[in-house]
């Protein structure tokens, strides 16, 4: 547990749920039966209940191809759950050494010493290019440092976090605990956070589409914020703005009606962004008349999409 004062609010997080958080590291910095305090050196160790553990696994779907680091792994039960029931491998960063010790003993007496091990460095120096999965328990103010890192990773990847979100960069998916057990933060609540790292679409691409048996020009002008896309497809002459949509990792789905004689047509677009490219499909029309289209177009001028700063602060939390 790291606690720091002058606290800034985790997203989400009310004014009630501030104090509550306050009140909690309070606890368990004075409190001498405050639980899990077992860490060595300037910080106060909380594990993440097993429950909670177990609820970020799922939320990230985690199975036999991942591989998952755990930035602040304490005694390891997040890289050992992950290996023991979902056959995944990976491991832990920390800077207590006692604690390191522990994870390991842990990840021999477990039986997943093979897929699970846990190394002394500092989590924003180590290199996260392997894993598909990153978790963590992390103060807000290291959530946003870490943020930049996190989104150069490959499209796809997926993060999830205990409790603290990411700043600006909204999550794809949240849910609340009820964890009686806790006693920290918001006690008896925990909050699990999770992205999937968004490819970037932002700039001009242009492609054709068969349309009454002969080629026309598309060109799509996408900005970006974050997972976020929104922008306008140019058809011929036509412009028509597109509604946004949310990129899911390297995919992209979108609907957008163009305008024709007597009624407008619906052009249903997914794809897979592969670089400069897009490949996917598109379906015209509706009922009897709908048809699929190959579908792929190709960066002209490349955009700068929006993945906001980090943000430096001094706050009240924990790690795991």
């Amino acid at each position: 547990m790291l606690v720091c004062f002058g606290y800034k609010e985790g997203k989400g997080m009310g004014m009630e749920a501030r104090w509550m958080k306050i009140l909690g590291v309070l606890v368990a910095l004075f409190a001498p039966a405050a639980a899990a305090q077992d860490g060595r050196g300037d910080v106060v160790y909380v594990p993440t209940p097993q429950v909670v553990v177990d609820g970020m696994l799922r939320m990230a779907k985690v199975g036999a191809n991942d591989y998952v680091i755990d930035l602040g792994s304490g005694d390891g039960r997040i890289v050992i759950t992950a290996a023991k029931k979902h056959g995944a491998r990976g491991f832990g960063v920390d800077l207590d050494t006692y604690l390191l010790k522990i994870a390991n003993s842990n990840a021999i007496r477990e039986g997943v010493a093979d897929r699970a091990r846990f190394i002394e460095q500092n989590l924003f120096e180590t290199d996260l290019s392997q894993a598909t999965v990153i978790t963590s328990y992390l103060l807000p103010s290291m959530n946003e440092q870490l943020r930049p890192k996190l989104l150069a990773l490959k499209p796809g990847t997926r993060v999830v976090a205990h409790d603290y979100a990411m700043g600006d960069w909204d999550p794809d998916d949240s849910e609340t605990l009820i964890v009686p057990e806790k006693t920290v933060g918001d006690p008896g609540r925990s909050y699990i956070f999770f992205w999937i790292v968004p490819a970037r679409v932002a700039g001009r691409w242009e492609s054709q589409l068969m349309t009454g048996g002969k080629p026309v020009s598309w060109q799509f002008s996408f900005e970006q914020n974050f997972q976020l896309v929104h922008g306008t497809a140019r058809v011929g002459e036509r412009e028509v703005k597109l509604p946004q949509f949310r990129m899911a990792g390297e995919q992209l789905s979108f609907r957008l009606d163009v305008p024709a004689a007597g009624k407008p047509v619906t052009h249903e677009f997914r794809g897979w962004v592969k670089g400069d490219a897009i490949e996917g499909n598109v379906t015209v029309g509706d009922g009897s008349g709908q048809r699929v289209m190959p579908w792929r177009a190709k960066q002209i001028a490349r955009g700068e999409a929006k993945m906001g700063a980090a943000g430096i602060a001094t706050v009240a939390g924990v790690r795991q």
